[in-house]
């Protein structure tokens, strides 16, 4: 056991003897071929052997990195420090070929690049980066100096109108430098990018002197001009180039924009039209804006932004323009020439106006994506204002005061189609094409803010707001509604008055509809069609017309109805029958004349039930005997839900009672009024809830009983 453990205690030893010995004949060999590298490279240096020193530098350095930890030894690190000096006298020595090659001062070499820097260039690769950027520097620098001396500020060719000879000069040097001297650098070093890149860099500081300058002289044509030669030049750039060089400089590469929720965003490149067209599709499929492919893009033109105040001032101008002129055709041409077969006529000024919106804004997004988008904006919102009151609230018909009421002989002898509505036919159709317009204006701008916070920056997107804009549409929306409902409303006025001062009670027999009532049906027979048929693309403000029309003619029928007095039991039938008809008529009224019959909106017809309904039951309660007096209140208050005294003294005076017999009827009304619900405020004027069409008309087939048996 003893034997073994000796054994490989030897043989552990001899282990790590040949480990040692291996390290160090390792190490000497190295050694020997870094002093022997060293003596090299100072003797290859002095001969300006670059070939040769930038294979054998990077040699040497690998080889001296394995002594490091040997630094402490006075040999090793004089042959490192004999290395750094060597590396330092190389970097010197070939700054300085190159600067005799490339002087600053005075004209080029003639004799054209030598193999010798081509081979420095080389050894600048394994050298302190330092003298890689030095030597790039110095020869842009030089290769640029000409420019400079060309197109200095006071030489005419520097101003804007001459802006294409220096973008033709720089693709010449561009193509001088590749048959020269594309060989002597490495291709890693994008020389030619750096030299594009480093001529606009130049250009922009230029050209920004020289405009301010001579701001003055700076036209709106002028200006266009040069951004657009300048962005022509970028867009060069980047198909030639992959911008790899700007990662340090002053352009950034463009960031990818947050995804956008726009419902209708469009392919920028290849399909989009002139106009900003709305399509429903999209809000299922929304698309992300496209990201620009151009790092270039603004490298020059940026110097351009601070003077497109001159191009915003032009747009103010020409939309101050535009908009004059569509003021000045529609009074020379008129109103559009109705066309119902497709719903309508949309003033062809608001595409126009749109048109010009889309290119005003590609065009200045193209320019920049800062500042110039918002006061662009800015004017946008002012012509979207002036277009909406110059144009459609300037051009709606305007009313006229009321003229004087039929007599009741006038109905009589009144023949369908002699009487007509206060609006034309031509006027009717205008108000509904600047209805339609004033629709399109409001879903185009909501899509024209979408679009112009798609191209502004996305820190400036907060201030874009066309809100203001998009309500005064709905405004001029809404006044055409309601012209249109106070045209149809006036007609009718003549036709209510007169029934208010027939005389009811002495009317003998029940017999057709009344006049008032054929007059009430041949103006919304007049109307509504037209309308509808000019809405027909615009259905639900069709609908709102319908419903705003029932909203006010049916309350003011209503009061006219109690204006109506005293009525008999004839008279009071007549009434009956003469509002069935009424209300049947409205009921039909949004298909009224129409070849198809739609069901009206059931908004619309809970609205005419309701108000009808009502008016029936008023009539109803007037049939009624008032004897006994308790019976007659009692009903009145179950029927027509209304605890108003006002209301009740209105039956009280069409049933022609005596003021004693009212006295005493409103006393015992006061008394079997429901008792308010407890904290509730006692008021003059109590309301129940409504009911519901269906026990509204429960209950007049139960006064119709009642009525029959009294007959």
């Amino acid at each position: 056991m003893f034997l073994v453990k000796e054994i490989t205690r030897d043989i552990k030893q001899l282990d790590h003897a040949k480990r040692h010995l291996t390290t160090s004949i390792t190490t000497l060999n190295h050694l020997h071929m870094l002093a022997g590298g060293v003596d090299s490279l100072e003797a290859m240096t002095r001969r300006r052997q670059y070939g040769e020193v930038a294979n054998l530098l990077q040699g040497v350095v690998n080889v001296l990195e394995h002594f490091n930890k040997y630094m402490g030894i006075p040999q090793i690190r004089q042959l490192s420090e004999r290395v750094k000096a060597a590396q330092n006298e190389l970097g010197q020595q070939i700054l300085a070929d190159f600067e005799e090659a490339f002087p600053s001062q005075g004209t080029k070499r003639p004799g054209g690049p030598s193999n010798v820097l081509r081979d420095a260039c080389l050894v600048a690769n394994v050298l302190d980066p330092r003298i890689k950027q030095e030597i790039i520097k110095k020869f842009i620098k030089q290769h640029l100096s000409e420019y400079l001396v060309l197109f200095q500020e006071n030489q005419d060719v520097a101003w804007l109108d001459k802006i294409d000879r220096r973008y033709a000069w720089i693709k010449r040097q561009l193509v001088d430098y590749e048959e020269k001297y594309g060989r002597m650098f490495p291709p890693e070093w994008c020389m030619t990018e750096r030299i594009a890149v480093e001529f606009c860099h130049v250009t922009r500081t230029e050209l920004a002197k020289i405009m301010r300058t001579r701001a003055k002289e700076i036209e709106v044509k002028l200006l266009l001009f040069a951004i657009q030669r300048t962005t022509n030049f970028e867009g060069l750039l980047a198909k030639r180039f992959s911008g790899c060089t700007l990662a340090d400089g002053t352009v950034k590469k463009p960031e990818v924009p947050p995804p956008s929720t726009n419902p209708f965003l469009e392919d920028e490149t290849g399909t989009e039209t002139d106009e900003i067209v709305i399509e429903k599709s999209d809000t299922d499929r929304p698309k992300k804006p496209k990201v620009p492919d151009n790092p270039f893009h603004g490298i020059v033109s940026k110097c351009f932004e601070p003077h497109l105040y001159v191009y915003i001032e032009s747009q103010d101008k020409n939309l101050g323009e535009l908009i004059d002129r569509f003021v000045a055709d529609f009074k020379a041409q008129g109103p559009p020439k109705p066309n119902v077969d497709e719903g309508g006529a949309v003033l062809p000024s608001c595409a126009d106006l749109f048109v010009y919106y889309k290119k005003c804004m590609v065009q200045c997004s193209q320019l920049s994506t800062g500042e110039p988008m918002i006061a662009l904006t800015t004017i946008f919102q002012k012509y979207l204002r002036e277009y909406a009151w110059k144009i459609l609230s300037g051009n709606l018909p305007k009313t006229t005061s009321s003229s004087g009421g039929l007599t009741i002989t006038s109905l009589l002898k009144e023949k369908e189609g002699s009487e007509v509505a206060k609006f034309t036919f031509e006027e009717l159709c205008l108000i509904c094409s600047i209805l339609s317009t004033a629709e399109y204006c409001l879903a185009t701008t909501q899509q024209l803010e979408e679009k112009l916070k798609e191209k502004v920056d996305a820190s400036l997107m907060e201030r874009i707001n066309l809100t203001g804009e998009m309500d005064t549409f709905s405004i001029v929306i809404s006044n055409s509604i309601q012209l249109l409902v106070q045209d149809l409303d006036a007609a009718c006025d003549p036709a209510l008055t007169a029934m208010s001062k027939m005389q009811w009670q002495n009317v003998e027999h029940v017999g057709d509809q009344s006049p008032y009532v054929t007059s009430v049906i041949l103006h919304i027979k007049q109307n509504v069609p037209i309308i509808r048929d000019n809405l027909a693309s615009t259905r639900k403000y069709f609908t709102q017309f319908c419903i705003k029309f029932a909203n006010s003619f049916i309350p003011k029928f209503i009061n006219h109805l109690f204006k109506c007095k005293p009525i008999s039991m004839v008279g009071a039938e007549q009434l009956l029958l003469d509002t069935h008809s009424l209300k049947m008529v409205l009921l039909d009224l949004p298909s009224i004349g129409s070849q198809v019959v739609r069901k009206a909106p059931a908004s619309y017809t809970k609205i005419v039930v309701k108000g009808m309904t009502r008016a029936e039951m008023i009539l109803k309660v007037v049939m009624a005997p008032h004897e006994p007096p308790v019976v007659f209140v009692d009903n009145y208050i179950k029927l027509l839900a209304d605890c108003s005294t006002d209301t009740f003294q209105k039956i009280l005076d069409m049933k022609g009672l005596k003021r004693s017999e009212q006295s005493s009827m409103l006393e015992l009304f006061r008394q079997r009024l429901p008792a308010p619900p407890s904290g509730a405020e006692n008021t003059s004027s109590l309301s129940l809830s409504a009911p519901t069409p269906e026990q509204e008309s429960s209950r007049i087939r139960k006064l119709e009983k009642l009525i029959k048996k009294r007959l």
